[in-house]
């Protein structure tokens, strides 16, 4: 099974393009999961949602379709971050939390991480890889899901914004 979720999560992102991704369909809101922090306190997604953006990216230490995506990334975060909140879900294959820390110790990275040790967050956002993106508005609407190194990352958010701002303003 593992050996499984490990080909799938380092094949698919070869396979799909952003706008063919399979998983949480755009326009639907992802149930409430609870998942935990690298400190393993018990943290619920919904803790952002309500308030601004959150562009949610599932991740692995092993990933260098995730690592290829980084800049991307933090150029994102240091463009939105004081409008939206960038989430990176640690998934549970092939890494622990313990390596999940001793790595951001050495490569730091502006992003909230947390740790899908049961796979909650896999599940609830039918995420098929890591390098697996989901951009939320600020009423927890998913706008965009995408796959992949080349993604355009900065549009979804920008479309989220402005659903955001349209909303407050009516």
């Amino acid at each position: 099974m593992v050996i499984r979720c490990v080909v799938l999560l380092l094949l698919a992102p070869l396979a799909l393009r952003a706008q063919d991704v399979i998983g949480i369909p755009v326009g639907q809101t992802p149930p409430a999961i609870t998942v935990e922090n690298l400190n393993g306190d018990t943290v619920s997604l919904a803790r952002w949602v309500g308030k601004k953006p959150v562009i949610v990216e599932f991740w692995a230490t092993w990933c260098p379709i995730c690592e290829a995506l980084l800049p991307r990334m933090e150029a994102a975060q240091k463009k939105y971050g004081d409008k939206a909140e960038f989430v990176v879900v640690a998934v549970a294959v092939n890494q622990s939390k313990n390596s999940v820390r001793r790595h951001l110790e050495k490569h730091p990275m502006p992003f909230t991480f947390l740790w899908d040790g049961n796979g909650a967050a896999v599940r609830a956002f039918q995420a098929p890889s890591t390098s697996y993106i989901a951009v939320m508005d600020a009423k927890g609407t998913v706008v965009y899901t995408g796959v992949g190194e080349d993604q355009d990352i900065e549009a979804p958010i920008q479309k989220a914004l402005a659903a955001s701002s349209s909303t407050r303003s009516r």
